[in-house]
């Protein structure tokens, strides 16, 4: 039976952090940063304001400064009204997106992108923004859904099987809302996981392309051995699933 995978898209396979840092820098000056303070993660108007620091002139280390919360809903709004902002951006892993549509293709996987990309007042809307990104990067026919909420949620409601993200807080979500299991892609500094990851049952790998690697290795047909696999291959046991 194919398997059905959710894969994020910003921050996981589309490297948006570039971007806005150049926009950032555009509108507020060269001094600013997206990453001015440790864990700040760009994502979505929604879940990034909270971060931020209230003190425009607030500093790291005399480094640069963080973005203010009016200065992040700013940006957002610049955003929105830039033509087709989002088939800009570059890909964190070049090539990760032909080599999970090949995969998908060679092994029948029915995908899906998942994002919280807000909305957009110029050029398409921003799904179709994002279905045309990914066609550009080898993926064809891309089913792309712009979401609010729980992702645990979307994987009970499409049955999927896997979900890749960059977010722990994502993989949380599918691990506490649903039967999927959850693939944390973490680029950061191995001691800068959440201890918690692995014993929630979220499989935690280094990049995309390594998570494919693991995915395709999985050959059984049916569906209770595939996901027992999945878990083999990442590490986990059965037990520490929810």
């Amino acid at each position: 039976m194919s398997l059905r995978v959710a894969c994020d898209l910003d921050g996981t396979v589309a490297d948006m952090d570039v971007a806005l840092q150049r926009e950032a820098r555009r509108l507020f000056g060269p001094d600013v940063a997206l990453h001015a303070f440790p864990g700040d993660r760009m994502e979505s108007a929604e879940d990034v304001e909270g971060h931020m620091t209230s003190d425009p002139a607030a500093r790291t280390n005399g480094g640069p400064r963080a973005l203010t919360a009016r200065e992040v809903r700013r940006l957002w709004e610049h955003v929105a009204t830039l033509d087709d902002f989002w088939t800009s951006l570059g890909e964190v892993e070049p090539g990760a997106v032909a080599q999970l549509a090949t995969a998908a293709r060679t092994l029948r996987w029915e995908v899906i992108f998942l994002t919280q990309r807000p909305s957009s007042s110029a050029g398409e809307t921003t799904q179709v923004q994002s279905q045309r990104w990914l066609q550009a990067h080898g993926f064809e026919l891309p089913s792309v859904m712009v979401m609010r909420g729980s992702r645990g949620k979307v994987a009970t409601a499409f049955a999927l099987d896997a979900l890749i993200d960059d977010r722990p807080e994502n993989c949380l979500d599918v691990v506490t809302d649903s039967k999927a299991r959850a693939i944390l892609v973490w680029r950061d500094a191995e001691g800068q996981l959440p201890a918690t990851a692995q014993r929630l049952g979220i499989g935690v790998v280094k990049s995309v392309a390594e998570c494919l690697g693991i995915l395709t290795k999985v050959e059984s047909t049916a569906r209770g051995d595939v996901l027992s696999r999945v878990m083999r291959l990442l590490g986990l046991k059965e037990s520490t699933s929810m």
